[in-house]
C-alpha cells in the first residue's frame, strides 16, 4: 500500500503545538535567586547568567544606593560599592565592564571596582541608557528636575558627545539595543506613553506604539529589530503591570506575563536579551528583592507559511495562512458622540483617538479608545470637520478641516491637551487623514477656491512647507504612512467630478502613480503603510455629477494593498462614510472604523483582526 508521502512527495510533520512566529512567542518567566539589597531603578549590565546590578534607591525615607552585586544565574554576591550613591542611572555593559550615569556624573566599572569618568553634558537621571562595555554606551531622555529632556549621548570611553534628541523628551521608558541601533519604548511625557522610537545611529524615528502604554517599564535586546519589554505602570494601574511585549522589528505581540506586576525594575540581558532576559527588584507596592528570569526556549516550531502539519494534542490536521487575507472585522464598543467626517491616531485596538468632525454642527470632542471602551477628554481648540489627522494616541497631530469655510489651523496632542501651532500655508478641506507623525507629516489634496487640489505640505514638527504636488487633484482620500513613505488612495476630483481609482504613493520628493484599487470610491478610511494597508467604507458606484456631489452608494468594501496589488477581503459590518480610523504603522494586520454616517452619524465602532495564523483543516 502506498503511503502519503510516496503519493504527494512530502511527509506531514507531527507536531505537540502550533506553530509560532519568533522564539519570544514561547517563552516564560520563572524565579531567579533574590538581591541582598531591596531597591528600585538601578543599572543593570549582562546576561542572564552573568549580570551585574549597581545603585537604586529605597524608601520612605529616599535613600540612594551604593551597594554591587553579581549574578552567576543562581544567587547574588556583593562587591565593590559604587563611589557615589545613585538611582535612575543609565548606561550598560557586561558584568565585568559597565558604566552608568545619572544626575551629572558618570562611574566606570572594570569588574573589580568603580572609577568616577567624564560628567555627562546634561545633568539627568531616570531616562533610557544601553551599552556593549565600559567605553560604549548611550543615553537618552530623562528627568532634570523638572522639565523632562529629550537630549541623547554617546560615551566613547573618555567623554560623552551630544548627538540627535529623541522625538519627544521623556523618562522613565524602557530602552533596547547597542550605541547604535536602539529602542526607546514608552515612559512618560506629560502623560503615561505606549510611544516607541527607533535609533539607527544619527536619528530617531517614530515606529508602531506599544499595545500597552506605560512607564516606570523595563527592557532587554539586541538592537532596534528584536527586544522585549515588561512591567512598568500605567494610570490603571499604578502598583505596576505584568505585561511583557516582543518586538520583531515592525509590531509588538503580547507574550507571556511577568509572574508578580512591577514597575521601575532593572534590566539584563545583553547580549541575547529577547531570549533570555532578568528583571531584578523594582516595586510592587514597596521596594522589592525578588527577580524573575525570562527564557525563550530555543527549540520550537517555526511557522512556514502555507506548511501543513497534524497537532498531536488537539488531534488536528493544521495549516498556517498568510495572516492579512483572513482578517475579519468584528464590533467595538460604542464612541459616546455620535459623528461623522472625524480624524483618528494611533496604533493599536487599546491605544486609539478620535477628534473633530459632524455631529452636526461641527465638534471638538476627543475620545481615546482602550479596547473597552471610549473616554471623553480635552476638546479640539477649534470644532471642525473633514480635517486631516495621524499619529499615535499620545502625540497625535490635526490640521485643515471645514468650519465656516476652509481652515489652515493646524493643533498638537500631547496625550492630555492640545495646543494650537503654525498654520498650514494654505486652508483646505474635504481631508480624511495626514500621513506621519506629530512631528513628521504630509497633507495632501483637499477642497479650496471651488476645486479639488493637488497641493501637498510637509510638516517638521514646528512649520509646514509647499513641496512637489499629486499627480491627480483630489480629496477625500485614505492617505497612510510616513513624511517619506506614503500612499493616497482614490477620492474624488473635479469638476466635473469623478471618482479616480488612481493610487500614487510619495518617496519624500515626488509622488509616482501605482497599481489601481478594484473600487474607485471617496470618503473612505484606511490604516497600514506604504507597503501593507487597508481602505474601508466610503462611497463608491456611480460617480457624483454637477456643481454637488450627491452620495454615491454607501460601501462596506474593504481592500488590502500588499505594497504591489490590491486584494476584496471581508467586508464591513455596516456600510458607512466619513469614520474615524486608525493609521496604525505596524501594517494591515490592525485597524478601527469608529462613527461615521449611514443615513445619519453613529457611534458604533468595528474592529479588524486577523484570526490565529494556525487553521484547523476541516474536511466536507
Amino acid at each position: 500500500m502506498s503511503k502519503y508521502k510516496e503519493i504527494k512527495g512530502f511527509k506531514v510533520q507531527t507536531l505537540a503545538s502550533d506553530t509560532v512566529t519568533s522564539q519570544a512567542l514561547v517563552g516564560s518567566w520563572a524565579s531567579g535567586g533574590s538581591l541582598n539589597t531591596t531597591r528600585a531603578l538601578g543599572l543593570g549590565s549582562g546576561t542572564q547568567t552573568a549580570a551585574l546590578m549597581a545603585g537604586g534607591y529605597t524608601s520612605p525615607p529616599y535613600s540612594a544606593k551604593t551597594e554591587t552585586e553579581l549574578y552567576n544565574g543562581s544567587s547574588w554576591t556583593e562587591v565593590a560599592d559604587l563611589n557615589t550613591g545613585k538611582s535612575g542611572i543609565m548606561g550598560g555593559g557586561t558584568q565585568t565592564s559597565a558604566i552608568g550615569a545619572s544626575g551629572s556624573t558618570a562611574e566606570s566599572w572594570n569588574g573589580s571596582a568603580w572609577t568616577e569618568v567624564a560628567d555627562l553634558n546634561t545633568s539627568r537621571s531616570g531616562g533610557g541608557g544601553v551599552g556593549q562595555s565600559s567605553s560604549a554606551a548611550f543615553v537618552f531622555g530623562g528627568y532634570i528636575g523638572p522639565p523632562r529632556s529629550a537630549a541623547a549621548e554617546q560615551w566613547n570611553g573618555s567623554s560623552w558627545t551630544e548627538v540627535g534628541d529623541l522625538n519627544s523628551a521623556k523618562d522613565e521608558q524602557a530602552s533596547v539595543g547597542t550605541t547604535t541601533s536602539a529602542l526607546s519604548v514608552g515612559g512618560t511625557v506629560t502623560a503615561v506613553i505606549a510611544e516607541n522610537e527607533s535609533w539607527n545611529g544619527s536619528a530617531w524615528t517614530e515606529v508602531a506604539d506599544l499595545n500597552t502604554a506605560r512607564s516606570g517599564v523595563t527592557g532587554s535586546g539586541d538592537d532596534n529589530t528584536t527586544g522585549i519589554v515588561f512591567g512598568g505602570y500605567n494610570p490603571g494601574g499604578t502598583n505596576g503591570v505584568a505585561v511583557t511585549e516582543s518586538w520583531n522589528g515592525s509590531s509588538w505581540t503580547e507574550v507571556s506575563d511577568l509572574t508578580t506586576a512591577r514597575k521601575n525594575g532593572t534590566p539584563a540581558g545583553y547580549p541575547g536579551g529577547q531570549n533570555a532576559a532578568l528583571m531584578i527588584a523594582g516595586i510592587t507596592t514597596t521596594q522589592v528583592a525578588t527577580v524573575e528570569e525570562w527564557t525563550a526556549p530555543s527549540v520550537f516550531s517555526q511557522i512556514n507559511l502555507g506548511q501543513v502539519y497534524y497537532n498531536s494534542t488537539s488531534n488536528a490536521y493544521k495549516v498556517t495562512e498568510q495572516p492579512v487575507p483572513g482578517g475579519s472585522w468584528s464590533s467595538g464598543a460604542s464612541m459616546n458622540t455620535a459623528r461623522s467626517a472625524g480624524a483618528g491616531a494611533g496604533t493599536s485596538l487599546t491605544a486609539a483617538l478620535s477628534f473633530g468632525g459632524s455631529v452636526p454642527p461641527y465638534t471638538a470632542v476627543t475620545e481615546l479608545y482602550n479596547g473597552t471602551a471610549w473616554t471623553e477628554l480635552n476638546d479640539l481648540n477649534l470644532a471642525r470637520g473633514e480635517l486631516g489627522g495621524s499619529g499615535t494616541s499620545t502625540a497625535a497631530i490635526a490640521v485643515g478641516g471645514a468650519n465656516s469655510g476652509q481652515r489652515n489651523e493646524t493643533e498638537l496632542w500631547n496625550g492630555s491637551s492640545w495646543t494650537e501651532v503654525n498654520n498650514l500655508n494654505s486652508a483646505t478641506d474635504n481631508l480624511n487623514q495626514s500621513a506621519g507623525s506629530s512631528t513628521a507629516a504630509i497633507v495632501a489634496g483637499g477642497y479650496a477656491g471651488g476645486a479639488y487640489q493637488a497641493k501637498n505640505e510637509s510638516w517638521n514638527g514646528t512649520s509646514w512647507t509647499e513641496v512637489n504636488n499629486l499627480n491627480t487633484a483630489r480629496g477625500l482620500m485614505p492617505e497612510l504612512g510616513t513624511q517619506t513613505a506614503a500612499i493616497v488612495v482614490s477620492g474624488i476630483s473635479g469638476p466635473p467630478y469623478a471618482l479616480p481609482k488612481v493610487v500614487e504613493q510619495w518617496d519624500g520628493t515626488s509622488w509616482t502613480e501605482t497599481t489601481e484599487i478594484n473600487v474607485g470610491g471617496y470618503r473612505q478610511f484606511g490604516s497600514g503603510t506604504q507597503t501593507s494597508a487597508l481602505v474601508y467604507g466610503g462611497q463608491a458606484g456611480s460617480a457624483p455629477g454637477g456643481t454637488g456631489y450627491p452620495p454615491a452608494g454607501n460601501t462596506a468594501n474593504t481592500e488590502f494593498w500588499n505594497g504591489t496589488s490590491w486584494t476584496e477581503l471581508n467586508n464591513l459590518g455596516t456600510a458607512r462614510y466619513n469614520n474615524s480610523s486608525l493609521p496604525a504603522s505596524g501594517g494591515a494586520a490592525t485597524a478601527i472604523a469608529a462613527g461615521g454616517y449611514t443615513t445619519t452619524a453613529v457611534t458604533s465602532t468595528e474592529e479588524w483582526t486577523v484570526p490565529e495564523t494556525n487553521t484547523t483543516i476541516t474536511v466536507s
